[in-house]
């Protein structure tokens, strides 16, 4: 029997606890802490003199807001105060068919006892409000007239939409909405008006039925008042007279007049007005909307009358002074946009070739080619005196016979013919072929009259239907087909290969149009920016407030004519602000639009105080607003829902984050379609807007990594023109173009992976596209009618 060893459980063996030192190391703290600092526990009690610190920094912090809160209500309405202030300007705005903004000033003036001023020749209304020590402008503005409704609220420093209980609004009232709020609104006050008082028992459920609708477009309205009742309208009055006008961003640095009588004074146009915004300098340029930019001749001062104690208008006049006159050495001019030189070009020395041929002359032995049918050019033809078209068509000319007239006709063979002109000169008159062409024409047009109306309209639906177009361009996007009439180097000469779309290198000076020789570019458009402002701060002017007569030179004529109801208001610009560029707006489709907005579709593009008429070409946002490395961006032939894109014009200097609004024309020149909204980006002429075809082709024959395509080209040559550019499948292969194969187009291929037979080959080409050029739209002038060539779908 064998001994073992006795061993205690493992449990009772006792483990003492680490002795822990009360003045351990620097370097033993440093590895416990292991990198982390000490940080005060936020819940922790300070001291009496740190809480008696923090308790004076919060009063003081409070102190310093309440003070800077006062000082910018004051600043905000130092016009205003006083009787003699500046009015504040109202733009009452219907949107219902059943209420009217007269109606809607006359019981507010009814409220505080007081009698409205009105100017018929402007369609403005003035109201004194003694009881709160100020003034309101009413510019009341009829129903359904959008762009009078534009103009009135991008001066007023209110806006007050007046509603209906028993009509609701409607597809255009909700258009105008939508587009004010994304132009910018001042203050709003929403009111509601009608012709009889609403019953007590269904008040309530219509007005809250009423403010849910305005907050859905203006969230910051909190009630909604009723002109029928007398606190209301009381409140409606105290919160125009009382309140601080809200700024409109794209309203700052700006100074702008609303028209309050217009005149033609000696070949200038005056216009008088009160002064707002920022400081009003000669220098500068102003723009009318629907006119264009003028020149300021000079500004004097236009101050109202003095009353007289006993409050009678009959008082004592005051000297108007001149209060400023461009400075030549400063003022802006009126260029826009540069004239192209075209010597100035690069030139080219012709070739031995093209001097020797110049050399020897035209080469007489060239059959020269048949002219096309309808290109032609007419003959006139001599005739007796009296006698008619119809007996000249009788005559028979020997030189139409043998065609022997025109080989001689500078040599002998014309001798006969000049002899009896010699004799007849005076009895012969020249006959015009003027119906000739139309004639022609006639004669060709009868086989198109044979068609059925049916089938005219079928093949015109076929062809232009947008809404197959787009379907198709969302499901294949920039796909088109090879065509086979046609070569495809001959058919896609302007387009180029890439390697990568975002990395390869792109020249944006090479074949520009010439367009660009028109517009400015800024080396560095932030800098200039800063510049402008800075000067437009310092330069001197007339201050805000101040009521004056602006006189504006080589003005048409028809610019003092004044419609009542539209109201008649002038902007300043900023330098540069005239020069046409190369303009970015990014832009979102309005969710309520259902139409297609297709690239080079003529809108209007409404930008801060121009409406322009454009045909923007869209491309895509990168996000973050980034360029890439070759600042190409690729064109869209589509402007679709819920995506941000960019859309390119040529215009006038933009400076800001000015709002913009794309509207399309309708058979109601005052009922326009809002299409998208957005806002302006950046003035980039560099910008590189690719448009990107992809030609497919189908695999024939595959082997590994190897295949046979077809259908992509149709003959050899052209398979050896766009044999350098690299290939890529539906699938993610990539591949090259290796031999042609035959004389139909057939290639040989090679890939970097097996290709399956359901893959589809494409090949990408790119080319560079520009906008059109812009135009200032002009209220009941139509757009230019598109041709076939610009109405068919670029390929």
């Amino acid at each position: 029997m064998t001994e073992t060893a006795h061993h205690h459980r493992p449990t009772l063996k006792q483990k003492n606890k680490h002795f822990k030192s009360k003045h351990a190391t620097k370097s033993s703290l440093k590895e416990v802490a292991k990198g982390r600092t000490q940080r005060q526990s936020p819940k922790a009690r300070p001291s009496t003199n740190a809480a008696a610190q923090l308790r004076t920094n919060r009063r003081n912090s409070a102190k310093q807001a309440q003070l800077k809160k006062r000082q910018s209500l004051v600043s905000g309405t130092r016009i205003f105060s006083g009787t003699h202030g500046a009015p504040r300007i109202v733009a009452i705005v219907p949107l219902t068919e059943d209420v009217k903004a007269r109606d809607v000033s006359d019981r507010l003036a009814q409220s505080i006892d007081a009698t409205l001023e009105e100017d018929l020749e402007a369609g403005l209304q003035r109201l004194r409000a003694d009881r709160f020590k100020t003034s309101l402008q009413f510019v009341p503005v009829p129903y359904r007239q959008m762009y009078a409704t534009l103009d009135a609220c991008k001066v007023a420093d209110y806006v007050v939409f007046v509603l209906s209980s028993n009509v609701e609004v409607d597809q255009w009232g909700d258009t105008l909405l939508r587009t004010l709020q994304a132009q910018g609104l001042p203050e709003v006050v929403t009111v509601v008006s009608s012709d009889e008082p609403m019953e007590p028992k269904e008040k309530s459920g219509v007005m809250k039925s009423l403010l849910s609708f305005i907050q859905y477009f203006v969230p910051s309205q909190s009630r909604v008042y009723d002109m029928h009742h007398g606190t209301d309208t009381l409140n409606t009055v105290r919160a125009l007279c009382e309140g601080k006008p809200s700024d409109v961003k794209w309203r700052e640095g700006r100074a702008y007049v609303l028209g309050e009588k217009v005149d033609w004074v000696d070949g200038l146009l005056s216009i008088t007005g009160v002064v707002r915004g920022s400081h009003l300098s000669a220098n500068r340029l102003v723009h009318l909307p629907n006119f264009g930019d003028f020149q300021v001749a000079k500004i004097v001062s236009a101050p109202l009358p003095k009353q007289s104690k006993s409050g009678q208008p009959g008082g004592m006049e005051v000297e108007p002074q001149l209060l400023g006159e461009p400075d030549e050495s400063s003022a802006d001019s009126l260029v826009s946009s540069n004239d192209p030189d075209d010597l100035a070009n690069e030139q080219t020395w012709p070739t031995e070739e093209e001097m020797q041929g110049a050399a020897n002359g035209h080469d007489s032995s060239e059959k020269i080619p048949d002219a096309n049918l309808g290109t032609t050019p007419k003959t006139v033809r001599k005739i007796p005196k009296g006698m008619s078209e119809y007996q000249a068509a009788w005559i028979i000319d020997e030189s139409d016979e043998d065609g022997e007239d025109e080989d001689g006709e500078d040599g002998d063979g014309g001798g006969g013919e000049a002899e009896m002109g010699d004799e007849d000169e005076e009895e012969m008159v020249e006959l015009q072929p003027e119906d000739t062409e139309m004639e022609t024409e006639g004669r060709g047009s009868v086989a198109f009259q044979e068609l059925d109306a049916e089938e005219e309209e079928r093949q015109l639906q076929s062809w232009r239907n947008r809404k197959r177009e787009e379907e198709d361009d969302t499901a294949f996007p920039d796909e088109i087909d090879t065509p086979l009439d046609v070569a495809a180097r001959t058919r896609f000469q302007r387009y180029r290969g890439l390697r990568s779309f975002r990395t390869s290198p792109w020249d944006a000076y090479e074949n520009l149009p010439r367009d660009y020789a028109r517009i400015f570019q800024f080396e560095d458009f932030k800098r200039t920016e800063r510049a402008v402002k800075r000067r437009a701060e310092e330069e001197a002017g007339v201050e805000p407030g101040a009521r004056v007569t602006l006189y504006l030179q080589d003005v048409p004529k028809e610019a003092a004519q004044v419609v009542p109801g539209r109201p008649f208001v002038l902007f300043s610009l900023l330098q540069h602000e005239h020069k046409k560029t190369v303009l970015n707006f990014t832009v979102q489709r309005n969710t309520e639009y259902d139409g297609s907005v297709r690239s080079k579709d003529p809108l209007i593009l409404c930008a801060g105080p121009r409406r322009l008429r454009v045909n923007p070409i869209y491309s895509q946002h990168l996000r973050g607003g980034g360029k890439g490395a070759n600042n190409a961006h690729k064109f869209e032939r589509y402007l679709r829902h819920g995506v941000t894109d960019v859309a390119t014009i040529y215009g006038p200097v933009v400076y800001g984050k000015q709002p913009c609004t794309l509207l399309r024309e309708t058979e109601d020149p005052q009922a326009p379609e809002l299409v998208a909204m957005g806002s302006f980006l950046h003035p980039d002429t560099t910008r590189i807007v690719a448009k990107r075809i992809i030609l497919t082709g189908h695999p024939f024959k595959i082997h590994k990594k190897t295949a046979t395509i077809r259908y992509m080209f149709f003959n050899a040559e052209d398979v050896e023109y766009f044999k350098p550019i690299q290939l890529h499948t539906k699938y993610g292969r990539t591949g090259h173009i290796k031999e042609s194969l035959g004389t139909h187009g057939y290639y040989k291929a090679h890939f970097d992976g097996p290709i399956s037979q359901m893959d589809t080959v494409c090949m990408s080409l790119y080319k560079r596209v520009y906008p059109k050029w812009s135009e200032l739209w002009k209220e009941g002038v139509l757009a230019p009618t598109a041709g076939p060539e610009d109405d068919a779908m670029e390929e």
